[in-house]
């Protein structure tokens, strides 16, 4: 009998210690997802201000406007090193002001923050 309490213990121990190491796999495999998101800059930071998040960069080029809508431009664009883009024609996201200061035909030189893989034009100049 002593032998028969004994087992069913252990097997008690064995499965509650197979349900912590479960558990345990399951918060490791969440923390490499927690570390992965990236901080908030601390609010006295240059960063801060930048309103850009920390996998943002900033690249310029050049090109043609070919159509303007009310918050984007499309731009026939020659290549953008720091974005790995070749020469192509592409929409940007623009703010409205910046979208009504140019119009199809327009040469232009512009700065765009490139951030997932999408770029959002932030300065205009008429070339």
């Amino acid at each position: 009998m002593k032998h028969f309490i004994l087992t069913l213990a252990a097997v008690g121990m064995a499965g509650s210690l197979a349900a912590c190491a479960k558990k345990e796999a399951a918060t490791e495999a969440a923390a490499p997802a927690a570390a992965a998101a990236a901080p908030a800059p601390a609010p006295g930071s240059d960063m801060a201000a930048m309103g850009m998040s920390a996998d943002a960069k900033m690249a310029k080029g050049t090109g043609t406007v070919t159509a303007v809508g009310p918050d984007s431009v499309t731009i026939d664009h020659a290549p953008i090193p720091e974005a790995g883009w070749p020469a192509m024609t592409m929409a940007f996201k623009a703010s409205p002001d910046l979208a009504k200061s140019v119009k199809a035909g327009d040469k232009v030189a512009f700065d765009v923050k490139l951030q997932g893989g999408a770029g959002e034009v932030t300065a205009l100049h008429k070339q």
